[in-house]
């Protein structure tokens, strides 16, 4: 339902985008797009821009993740596990950026069928979650090494070799093989995508429960000492950071290491040099054996080609590795301080739980803790695996097919694959294997590739230089969706928010902010406003970090900054969970945060409050 009484945003069957996007629309599938047939049904919702996600504007081949999440999330609130009364997430891309929206109740005698359902599969997976995540990565593990393993050829042979036709013909050629194994990737990164869902609507309905509990057992409990109850997680997100951090301890032991990563110079020379020496090698050896997996970490989120990994920008972790080793030669700590978050939320737990009179509610605390204890984790274990490490392999071997289609002309560059949809680039294959199949001579569509590459960069790049607005549509009454509330943020009061910020005739009137109180304290210090992912090497010690959401990859930094805001992301953020973990304030979901603040105002957050006061504006 709709709430017309608190203003409305943009109709997005009328919202117009700057002339210079013209043609965005073709970059798309046509299921992706708002259209008039849908009109009647996307009018009743309520639609906001996806900054977790595609903060940014989508390339047409990186909105596959996005394509693969909208079922994946979906179905398993509406088919699998049966959420009752949840429905899913529907999507919808403007101007090159995506807009989501909770999908409407469905009716009374839906839910209650749902209720049976998810009364009998939902208790079984939180009894048994461990045996369960083991089963999930050793599938996943599996899933990983097949696309590997994928024959995408690095040229085309002039004639096929001898073994392929004599005593047995093989049958089929290396074109055959081309199109196969880009078909296969399609289908694998699909597959990953539901795995990725298998259990994470069920981590943040565990949280959710685990909020109610204690809502009900303590009145006027504060978010952010929930929050802390749950702090304390050792999981695989975790783990490059603490990767990095052994090898800046190791490094230490070894003064001449210490010192070559402390160059301001490339990481490649830094490991030529190291090549050098006895302990240069050794520390390189123990670099070499953690890569894989835990350098297979995005240097964003995860979701563009065009961030790169660790593994393949190593100049961000030797930065990380540089920091690191001077603060140690401070005497700075470097770690999360995991022993003493983990005391904090046994300290609390118990306070809180001395206060419970009745054995029946006391157990009810007890069952809801355990669970959300138990499945919780599953939010950064699957995030590393998922978007970090099977993202690595998939960009690197989507590389390979742009390797090709570059060699032979039909694309300029690699990555000019990515301005080619899921549906389009089978055709540049098929061009590419059409053209070697008929012999010499025989010309591809190249031409024509490139123009169309060429006219969509200078549409995403038009796309990048516009504000778009946060939402379309008219507010609605209530949000209630748990992924909209728990993971982007978005309540009624958040978009209330958001129009007082649409409202104003500048964003440097607003002095004040409110979003989630995501991680409990309070900090005040000089603003860093990240809107772009080269701009993380520039935070200082004791800033206040304000982006639209936070990237897994920047957990190093979490040990410099005094605290964080974001335009979004509630409770079950990465913003959220990170702070958490570090200890550190955080405030997000603000909605308008990264266009209000400018890097060196002054700011205050409160992380109990969910309130940012601007102090101080920077001159």
């Amino acid at each position: 339902m709709t709430n017309k009484s608190v203003g409305r945003f943009p109709d997005p069957h009328d919202f117009k985008v700057p002339k210079e996007l013209e043609g965005w629309e073709d970059m798309y599938p046509p299921q992706r797009l708002f259209s008039q047939d849908r009109a009647e049904w996307e009018k009743r919702h309520f639609w906001f821009q996806d900054k977790i996600h595609a903060p940014e504007p989508l390339y047409p081949l990186d909105d596959i993740f996005q394509e693969a999440w909208q079922i994946a999330l979906s179905q398993y609130t509406t088919r699998v596990f049966c959420i009752p009364p949840a429905q899913g997430i529907a999507q919808r891309i403007v101007g090159c950026y995506m807009y989501i929206t909770p999908v409407e109740p469905p009716p009374p005698e839906v839910i209650g069928k749902k209720a049976e359902l998810f009364g009998k599969r939902v208790p079984y997976v939180f009894q048994n979650y461990n045996k369960l995540w083991e089963h999930w990565y050793d599938r996943f593990q599996e899933l990983g090494k097949e696309m590997e393993a994928l024959k995408i050829p690095s040229e085309f042979d002039e004639f096929v070799p001898e073994h392929e036709v004599m005593p047995i013909p093989k049958g089929y050629t290396q074109a055959q093989d081309l199109i196969e194994s880009f078909n296969t990737i399609i289908s694998l990164i699909f597959k990953a995508w539901q795995f990725h869902f298998q259990y994470l609507n069920l981590a943040y309905l565990a949280y959710l429960m685990f909020v109610d509990t204690a809502r009900k057992l303590f009145p006027g409990i504060k978010e952010s000492t929930i929050g802390k109850m749950v702090a304390g997680a050792d999981v695989s997100m975790f783990r490059p950071e603490e990767e990095l951090c052994r090898l800046s301890r190791l490094a230490m032991s070894q003064s001449p290491v210490s010192k070559v990563l402390k160059k301001d110079v490339s990481a490649a020379e830094k490991i030529k040099e190291l090549q050098g020496s006895e302990p240069g090698r050794m520390w390189l050896e123990e670099m070499e054996r953690i890569k894989n997996p835990w350098f297979y970490v995005s240097c964003g989120s995860g979701w563009y080609h065009y961030e790169g990994s660790w593994v393949t920008k190593m100049d961000v972790p030797f930065s990380y590795l540089k920091s690191y080793v001077e603060r140690l030669e401070k005497g700075e700590k470097i770690e999360r301080s995991l022993t003493s978050i983990s005391e904090e939320r046994d300290r609390i737990v118990a306070e809180y739980r001395a206060l419970i009179k009745s054995d029946d509610d006391r157990k009810s605390f007890d069952d809801a803790f355990n669970v959300v204890r138990s499945i919780y984790r599953y939010a950064e274990d699957h995030l590393f695996w998922v978007e970090h490490w099977l993202h690595t392999i998939w960009f690197r071997r989507i590389r390979d097919f742009g390797n090709l289609l570059a060699k032979y002309n039909v694309l300029k560059q690699p990555d000019d694959i990515y301005l080619f949809n899921r549906f389009e680039v089978p055709m540049l294959l098929e061009d590419l294997a059409t053209s070697w199949a008929l012999g010499v001579g025989a010309p591809t569509r190249g031409k024509y590739w490139q123009e169309k590459a060429a006219k969509r960069e200078k549409i995403l790049e038009a796309a990048r230089n516009w504000h778009a607005v946060p939402a379309l549509g008219v507010p609605p009454t209530e949000v209630s969706e748990p992924f909209t509330v728990m993971l982007w943020g978005i309540t009624t009061e958040t978009v209330s928010e958001w129009l007082k910020g649409a409202d104003v005739k500048g964003a440097g009137e607003l002095n004040e902010l409110k979003g989630f109180a995501s991680s409990a304290g309070i900090a005040e210090g000089p603003a860093r406003v990240l809107k772009l992912l080269e701009d993380i090497v520039k935070i200082q010690p004791g800033e206040i970090l304000v982006a639209p959401c936070t990237n897994p990859s920047w957990a190093p930094v979490f040990t410099k900054i005094k605290g964080a805001v974001t335009d979004i992301g509630g409770l079950t953020s990465h913003a959220a969970i990170v702070s958490r973990e570090y200890g550190l304030p955080a405030v997000t979901g603000t909605g308008v945060a990264t266009s209000t603040i400018k890097t060196g105002d002054i700011v205050r957050l409160d992380g109990s409050t969910g309130i940012v006061t601007i102090v101080k504006r920077a001159k």
